[in-house]
């Protein structure tokens, strides 16, 4: 007999059925004996009498919550006084015929049958595999692989093609940390792991890939901060020959179909989604991430625009780009990106729901001298600019389409969504705010051979 799921058990009503999964619940009640079978699809309740099999009854006295056991036996209906209308299954049980098991378990360290918000956030995470039992969190990883479908399904309809760009690459300036890579084959250089598929998206738009899209896994070695993670995941986009207006239209095509679909209890406040300058969310709201709610139960989408190209890190005694180098100045501003950084302003657009940023975008520069320019600002000398991204001028120099692009965050997407505090409780593997995995106990040390075979040796305090 085939296993198959709970949720498909109660169209079987009469038939016999195989089942497996997690004992969630016993209950002893004389010569009968019921618990609840766990298993991905739902819940069903299993009915064990002494009567009917004793040794079968006598083995099932010795089960424990969270045992993994395989069950076969006959689907009934549940008389009308005793359903459960909470549960799916609510309307059948399962007498049991046979029961096998396949793993026992110790104690739990926690509770798994509530949502998990009065546990100690570490002490779940220490625990992942168990804090994910719990339907809470069930429920926030499957609203998430609806989501990146979704998208994935409305891009590809939109002739959008998906191409993965390399998790290996270079270090580029897009305003954190890179992760770095030794390389064992090419002592002492490195790969970076990307920040963004940046560079590589550009790319495509000179090789005529005119509408790319990616579900990409994106790394910065950032200081803990604990809104943030130090992986994520973003739904990239990238299109020539289209302007601004095009791009946030798209998007926002794209949040308002994917709320009706996946959400329809939710409402969106204004549509189309409200259009505010940079100057004008930091005038009224004091941030470029306004929360512009008039009730608390509505979802409020906007986009910023306008952005600054510049901004001066006063830690550094620098300017620094607002956003990344790769961004298009206005065309009215490009004059000044040299003497006047201050008022040069960018075609950047920033996608916010409820206060927070979901997704940023901008236009890019394809123009060389433009581009160098931005650089030489920043405080890049020629011979650098060449050496760090000389293949990108290069691949310019044979015919570059104005394009730009938009990328959307995934965690805090779903965040805001699912009305979770942080964005840790929709990552299935999140880090902790101080970016370290409890479960893994990562970050770790490596063997002296593999520091070794990396040509590398490891000084703490200036000793080796």
């Amino acid at each position: 007999m085939k296993r198959i799921l709970i949720k498909e058990t109660s169209g079987k009503i009469g038939e016999k059925v195989k089942l497996a999964g997690w004992v969630q619940s016993i209950r002893s009640h004389g010569k009968i004996i019921f618990f609840d079978l766990r298993d991905y699809s739902g819940i069903a309740q299993i009915v064990f009498t002494s009567q009917d099999n004793d040794a079968l009854y006598n083995q099932v006295k010795e089960i424990k919550p969270e045992w993994v056991v395989e069950i076969e036996g006959e689907v009934r209906e549940r008389p009308k006084q005793m359903r459960n209308e909470e549960i799916e299954t609510g309307n059948i049980e399962i007498k049991a015929l046979s029961l096998k098991v396949f793993s026992k378990a110790i104690t739990l360290p926690f509770p798994i049958d509530t949502d998990g918000y009065e546990i100690g956030e570490k002490h779940r995470l220490e625990y992942k595999y168990l804090d994910l039992r719990r339907p809470r969190m069930k429920r926030n990883l499957e609203t998430r692989h609806k989501i990146i479908k979704f998208a994935r399904d409305f891009f590809c309809q939109e002739g959008f093609i998906e191409i993965e760009t390399p998790m290996l690459t270079k270090s580029t300036p897009e305003g954190a940390r890179d992760f770095v890579v030794p390389s064992r084959n090419y002592p002492g250089n490195f790969y970076a792991l990307p920040q963004s598929p940046q560079q590589y998206k550009q790319l495509l738009m000179v090789a005529g890939i005119e509408k790319y899209f990616q579900v990409a896994r994106c790394f910065r070695d950032e200081d803990p901060r604990g809104d943030r993670q130090p992986e994520f995941t973003q739904i990239d986009m990238e299109v020539s020959f289209w302007d601004e207006k095009e791009i946030m239209s798209l998007a926002e095509k794209l949040f308002t179909n994917l709320i009706k679909e996946l959400f329809p209890e939710k409402k969106i406040m204004a549509s189309p989604f409200p259009v505010l300058t940079y100057q004008e969310a930091m005038k009224k709201y004091k941030t470029d991430r306004p929360d512009i709610r008039s009730r608390a139960d509505e979802l409020a989408f906007c986009f910023i625009v306008n952005f600054p190209m510049f901004e001066y890190k006063e830690g550094d005694k620098r300017w620094g780009a607002m956003h990344n180098p790769f961004t298009r100045p206005k065309t009215e501003d490009i004059e000044k990106i040299k003497n006047d950084k201050e008022n040069v302003t960018a075609y950047q657009y920033d996608l916010v729901l409820n206060g927070q940023e979901i997704g940023g975008g901008a236009l890019r520069s394809y123009q060389p001298e433009i581009l160098e320019a931005v650089f030489e600002s920043l405080g890049y000398e020629k011979e650098e600019i060449r050496k760090q991204f000389g293949h990108f001028f290069q691949a310019f120099e044979y015919g570059v389409p104005p394009h730009g692009g938009m990328a959307f965050g995934v965690d805090r997407l779903l965040a805001v969504l699912m009305d979770e505090p942080s964005i840790r409780e929709v990552i299935a593997f999140p880090k902790t705010g101080d970016n370290k995995d409890l479960m893994m106990s990562s970050p770790a040390s490596i063997a002296d051979e593999q520091l070794k075979e990396l040509h590398l040796k490891i000084e703490k305090d200036g000793k080796e």
